[in-house]
């Protein structure tokens, strides 16, 4: 029996890279999708791509740093296709701006950066919350490597902060929603080739290298490495599990 069967997940980010491919394992595991993502476009043709595959597929746009969108957007998917219990946090940027740069784009960095990747985080999970609650659901944010470090590499400080916040976010809703049978997981990617990096990857090769060099597994990650602790942390195998993160990294966190 898929692994999912039953449920409706709801996957921001969805229209490429991690989401989508998040999405895909999802719908493979029996699951309806519900794709997000400001880009429509993108968002419809990827859902078209899992219906193709026989999957079951709705897309919406959404930018989640609108509160008011994501509480109606929820409201919308109610009723069109269903109680929600399963939410996956994926819409994110990053860019790599110090500090030290023009103060309009250090301050534009930390506003952009911190309105998608946490407070879009925040406001998602309160659009869905009395669904998931309802429905005894599993949220799955996605963090990074960057929830623990600040890389050697250069990187926006805005960046870290968001995913140290998704990390923290995630604990303390695991504390608050346990009582209710809802379990809020992480995940923690490493390096992985997806368009969000792909203009710096094709720049500067040499800071890719630093981090596949500093990767035990020698490599870098694909978005397909990302799915199975998606479906681990939105299956009833981790019923046991919440308020944790699952790295997905190659190993980088170890040396």
């Amino acid at each position: 029996m898929p692994l999912l069967q039953n449920h409706i997940a709801v996957v921001t980010g969805a229209a490429s890279g991690i989401g989508r491919a998040i999405a895909s394992g999802y719908a493979r595991e029996g699951a309806q999708v519900v794709l997000l993502d400001v880009n429509a476009k993108a968002a419809s043709e990827a859902a078209q791509e899992i219906r193709d595959a026989g999957g079951k597929a709705e897309s919406f746009a959404l930018d989640v740093t609108r509160r008011d969108d994501c509480i109606a957007t929820a409201k919308q998917i109610a009723g069109k296709v269903g109680p929600v219990s399963i939410l996956v946090n994926n819409a994110g940027i990053a860019r790599r701006n110090g500090m030290l740069g023009a103060a309009e784009a250090v301050i534009k960095d930390w506003e952009d950066i911190i309105a998608i990747n946490l407070t879009g985080v925040f406001n998602v999970t309160y659009a869905f919350l009395e669904s998931l609650r309802a429905a005894k659901g599993r949220i799955v944010n996605i963090g990074s490597i960057q929830s623990f470090v600040h890389l050697r590499t250069p990187s926006s400080p805005a960046y870290t902060a968001s995913k140290h916040g998704v990390l923290g976010f995630t604990k303390a809703l695991a504390a608050e929603l346990g009582k209710d049978g809802v379990r809020v997981n992480a995940i923690g990617p490493g390096f992985i080739e997806t368009p969000l990096n792909e203009k710096v990857r094709a720049s500067n090769p040499d800071l890719a290298k630093v981090f596949i060099d500093h990767t035990p597994l020698g490599r870098a990650g694909k978005p397909e490495d990302i799915v199975g602790p998606a479906i681990f942390l939105a299956s009833d195998m981790s019923a046991y599990v919440t308020g944790s993160i699952v790295m997905a990294d190659g190993g980088y966190r170890t040396i």
